[in-house]
């Protein structure tokens, strides 16, 4: 089930690198990788020279044509961002009317909409946090012309079938979909971003796969004239050289199939890390996503006892919809010390 809550994020601009201080085992930010591989960043090094010319419309086109390759999209249908959150930003200028969020999820989407005095909704789902395409699509307002849904979510790291998403389209509305996770579910089986759909906008991260959080890296999928909408007040060359060299190069075929192959890792590593936390008495949110959310209800104090432990872990009473009860961790080799200093505060 679900509930409207029309109230604003409350400290939507939290996020997980703030939990996170010099040493400690971090598991509260979901970047998968401590650095790039090796080819990737002898392939940006390669590329330092060039940065007293403005980005050019080669390597524009060289990260739209791989990026459309990759989706099976054409060119126009791409458009490069610096980092998928840059697209949060940019979503005033759609210039909607009223605005729903799809919540638990990413914040930033509504601080940037409530910040441009969009009216902003919060369809609040309950808990296990799953998107039943009938139920929401009737809580939705029938005069919201945007509805923002992450998928999988973050922080629920839940998965939502294409027939639930495509259940929320409505004439005259925007639906935008936050894929920033989606290449770390093996197969991307719910994935919007190879359909070209006319009121539909995909959003992807290539951050957290390829440990590129500095540099800021991502595109948005979409009808032409959307993209053009929501870049109708974008500065000059917004995405730099070494962006769009990191995004042509880590869409190109053989890339993508590394990514692919990590993904099917990482889930295996999400499963034995999800009965490690189950046997520690936590009730562990069922997703696919590589982070996991799970409920205690001392986990206040369980996460000042990790901080002290040196352990860092997503705190997500910041989010819409969750209690302080509510904890995120991204899936780490380094669990069982997780689980290990966890199981030290038994509830």
């Amino acid at each position: 089930m679900a509930s409207l809550d029309p109230s604003p994020p409350a400290a939507g601009r939290y996020h997980g690198d703030q939990a996170v201080a010099p040493g400690m085992l971090d598991f509260a930010v979901n970047v998968r990788h401590a650095r790039p591989p090796e080819w990737l960043i002898q392939r940006l090094a390669a590329r330092l020279p060039d940065l007293a010319r403005y980005p050019s419309v080669e390597d524009v086109h060289r990260a739209q044509d791989a990026v459309a390759g990759r989706h099976g999209r054409t060119r126009d249908e791409v458009l490069p961002l610096a980092g998928a959150a840059e697209a949060f930003a940019l979503l005033p200028n759609l210039r909607p009317a009223r605005a729903v969020v799809v919540a638990p999820s990413f914040t930033e989407p509504a601080v940037a909409l409530t910040a441009a005095e969009v009216l902003v909704h919060h369809v609040v789902l309950e808990p296990p946090f799953g998107l039943d395409g009938a139920l929401t699509g009737a809580i939705v307002p029938e005069d919201a012309d945007l509805v923002v849904v992450g998928n999988p979510t973050n922080p629920t790291s839940v998965l939502h079938t294409r027939e639930q998403l495509l259940a929320l389209r409505r004439p005259g509305r925007i639906l935008v979909v936050d894929e920033a996770f989606a290449d770390s579910v093996p197969g991307e089986p719910e994935s919007l971003a190879g359909d070209s759909l006319p009121d539909v906008v995909v959003l992807r991260s290539l951050t957290k796969s390829w440990a590129l959080a500095g540099l800021r890296v991502g595109y948005a999928l979409g009808p032409p004239e959307l993209l053009a909408r929501l870049t109708a007040r974008r500065a000059h060359w917004p995405v730099g050289t070494l962006q769009l060299t990191a995004i042509a190069a880590c869409c190109a075929a053989a890339a993508v199939a590394d990514a692919a192959a990590d993904a099917v890792r990482l889930a295996l590593l999400r499963a034995e890390m999800v009965a490690g936390l189950t046997s520690a008495g936590t009730d562990v949110i069922d997703g696919r996503a590589p982070f996991v959310l799970f409920r205690r209800p001392d986990a206040v104090q369980l996460r000042k006892h990790l901080y002290h432990r040196g352990i860092a872990i997503r705190r997500c009473d910041t989010f819409v919809g969750l209690s302080e009860e509510y904890l995120r961790a991204a899936v780490r080799p380094e669990w069982p010390q997780l689980v290990e200093t966890i199981d030290e505060v038994r509830s």
